[in-house]
């Protein structure tokens, strides 16, 4: 091997973990041939786990390590933020593999069980994406790939004429964005959060960084689900829930919990007892729930109340599987409302019912900081009619995340707090803000350090003047983090040449109006926002234009200047599975992976003049730009190529280009490898569809038996005995 770096993939789950079993082989064959090494690093829940307990490295912690050197080069897959369900899922298969590791305690009371809590607590929500992103977020469609959307555009369903589709969101000072507080530190200092005087927690605020303190209103919380419940009868919509229990996961459970409490008001209390007795926990959803009532004697009684009330006309809830009869509230972690919206308006507004059928929904979105989001494109929608995927221009998006920026305040400082008072943020002078509460509020600090901003401004101005188009920053001067960050913002511009360049400052809903009404008229913009949003954006505007988001790409660059190269979103990932698992299918699509790796190996290039490694990049380059021509991606249904072939296709036409490329030496080495793949095309697809059609056993969800998987997932023995060779 040379002295070139090495590349970092991460081992994942779900879908992209399994098509890594197909994928990475054909890499690897591939750059180390040019001198470049892609190795795996685990960082899947089940990896996390086990890595919890001291029953493997901890892979994450090593990858911290790696964003904070000048040369790490990471592509990362998208992993599950698991929700609780979830952890305490993956936990059982665990045990059922062999490994001694206790369960998940749910409601501790002894220090030992608190203590286990806290290790697997490690392992909830986005417990990968803060220790990773230690740079901010360029998100954008590649011009091929934008080309081809247009070329051969998806489909949209209309919006009817009068649609009554719409997004309700709380209002006034009952949710986060109403009670928000925003204070900017003018020193390093250590921070107390505290309720009536009882420390919560304590954190290190760095000089110049952003703190904010809010909270959301569980009263105003609950009488709003009923207005929208109401709202849904009277107007005969569909109620469908949107959260993010399993990024926000500590917040979003609890308002999920409320949620379904409130929808099935009746049942709840006509069963209060019985459910305090099994310990039912609304947080957790309905198949939770189920299993705690599981051999009671009211069971039966109680699952037919439940179903009774999803039979009734008014209102009726939005399903997650009509199929299975599964409702709105299964679990906490089956809606992401980043990729549960999008379907929202491509579908014309509409959600499905019981009897699977598509109909008008109210998008119940709680948090108005982002839902105002969501409102807009509803609205936008309803008056003008749906996008066009053909003309329809494009949004680019500098997302603000690194050093956990503005990471939801999901994380260790979130609380349900447990009686009424003041909560108070005391600094070294004082006290910063303060908060008059009652008993399960929802209390939240989010924190946005000051380099990370410097940073972010410094990639919307290179990115501005290299696109030539207008940059948007997202930001609300009546929201109180906005305000800060705007004269963070204005005084750091004066730091850059913006002559020309066209930067404006909007609120959310105007910002909406504004990239629409030009995403009509086919002209691209670009949206500077905050984390949350950048999670929002980044997998609503993809998924009209390109039909998903798993085909933008996705770069951050390491303030200490590596490199992260993200893929896809994995939402619709355990789909696929079931999918793959039941018939031997896998519709994932790669392209995410293609595209983040030819990005990491350019990367690598800008840093190492190596013709080989110049040769490699252009030629996958090539190889792409005929994926994509050639429509080689995975179908949806079985019997037809799936990830598999779409896997040859892309090592066909990467080893044809680089037959015909610029390095002579991987030109000879290639050339027989691209005359092998062409003459045995026929005889690969006939035993990649041998297996179409067929259970598949790998030996686990959350942490499968590599050798099965591996088996599944390369059943060509003709196109792994090329690759193999190579």
């Amino acid at each position: 091997m040379s002295n070139l770096p090495k590349i970092i993939w991460s081992k994942i789950d779900e879908a992209p973990a399994l098509a890594t079993y197909s994928l990475l082989p054909i890499v690897n064959a591939f750059t180390q041939a040019a001198g470049v090494e892609v190795v795996e690093s685990d960082i899947s829940l089940a990896g996390r786990v086990l890595a919890a307990m001291g029953l493997a490295e901890d892979e994450l912690s090593k990858l911290g390590e790696v964003v904070l050197q000048p040369d790490g080069n990471i592509i990362k897959l998208p992993n599950i933020s698991a929700s609780a369900g979830q952890l305490k899922d993956c936990i059982a298969e665990l045990q059922g593999q062999g490994y001694d590791i206790p369960n998940y305690p749910e409601n501790p009371t002894t220090d030992e069980e608190k203590a286990i809590q806290a290790k697997y607590a490690t392992c909830l929500g986005s417990a990968v994406n803060p220790v990773l992103r230690e740079g901010n977020s360029d998100r954008r469609a590649a011009k091929a790939v934008k080309r081809f959307a247009q070329n051969n555009p998806h489909r949209l369903k209309a919006f009817a004429e009068n649609s009554k589709a719409y997004v309700a969101h709380m209002e006034g000072k009952g949710d986060f964005y109403g009670n928000e507080k925003s204070v900017t530190v003018d020193k390093a200092q250590k921070v107390t959060i505290a309720l009536n005087g009882k420390e919560l927690t304590t954190i290190d605020a760095l000089a110049g960084e952003v703190l904010d303190g809010t909270f959301m209103s569980v009263a105003a919380l609950r009488e709003f689900y009923g207005k929208t419940i109401e709202d849904a009868k009277a107007k005969d919509l569909i109620w469908s829930l949107h959260l993010k229990a399993t990024m926000m996961k500590i917040s979003d459970p609890i308002m999920f919990g409320h949620g379904f409490e409130i929808f099935f008001a009746d049942v709840f209390a006509k069963y209060a007892d019985t459910f305090k007795e099994v310990g039912v926990n609304p947080n957790m959803g309905m198949s939770d729930l189920e299993k705690k009532i599981a051999g009671h004697a009211q069971e039966a009684e109680i699952k037919a109340a439940f179903q009774a009330a999803v039979d009734a006309d008014a209102p009726k809830i939005a399903m997650v599987d009509s199929d299975k009869g599964q409702t709105n509230f299964n679990a906490s972690n089956d809606v992401i409302i980043d990729a549960s919206m999008p379907v929202v308006v491509r579908e014309g507004g509409k959600q499905w019912d019981r009897t699977g059928a598509a109909l008008e929904t109210v998008a119940v979105v709680p948090d108005s900081t982002y839902a105002m989001f969501h409102a807009e494109m509803v609205a936008d929608c309803v008056k003008n009619g749906q996008f066009d995927v053909s003309t329809m221009g494009t949004m680019q998006n500098i997302g603000l995340m690194a050093q956990k920026a503005e990471e939801y305040g999901s994380h260790p400082t979130t609380f349900e707090l447990a009686e009424a008072g003041t909560v108070t943020v005391t600094g070294e002078d004082g006290v910063l803000m303060s908060f008059e509460c009652e008993a399960g509020d929802i209390w939240r600090m989010a924190r946005t350090k000051d380099i990370p901003i410097k940073d972010w401004v410094r990639l919307t101005v290179e990115r501005t003047r290299l696109e030539g188009i207008p940059a948007v920053f997202w930001l609300d001067e009546n929201r109180a983090h906005d305000a800060e960050l705007i004269k963070k913002v204005n005084t750091y511009l004066a730091d850059h040449d913006t002559d020309g360049l066209d930067i404006q400052f909007m609120n959310v809903t105007d910002a909406t109006r504004f990239t629409n009404t030009r995403i009509r008229r086919g002209e691209n913009t670009i949206a500077v926002t905050g984390n949350v949003l950048r999670d929002h954006l980044t997998d609503m505007y993809p998924i009209l234009e390109l039909g998903t988001s798993a085909k933008m790409l996705s770069i951050v660059p390491l303030l200490a200047g590596g490199g992260l190269y993200e893929t896809g979103a994995g939402g619709s990932a355990p789909k696929h599975v079931d999918q793959f698992l039941a018939e031997g299918h896998l519709r994932w699509d790669s392209l995410g992976e293609f595209l983040a790796l030819a990005e990491s190996l350019r990367f690598i290039g800008q840093k190492h003049d190596d013709a080989k490694l110049k040769a490699l990049t252009e030629a996958l380059d090539e190889a792409n730009n005929g994926y994509l021509d050639n429509s080689k991606e995975p179908g949806r249904k079985v019997g037809q190529p799936d990830n598999k072939a779409s896997h040859f296709f892309l090592a066909q036409y990467w080893a044809e280009a680089l037959a015909n490329g610029s390095d002579a030496e991987l030109a000879a080495k290639f050339a027989p490898v691209a005359k092998a793949l062409k003459e045995n095309e026929e005889k690969i697809m006939e035993e990649l569809l041998a297996v179409e059609g067929q259970p598949q056993d790998v030996g686990g969800y959350f942490h499968p038996n590599d050798e099965l998987a591996a088996k599944a997932m390369r059943p060509s023995a003709t196109l792994n005995a090329i690759i193999d060779a190579i």
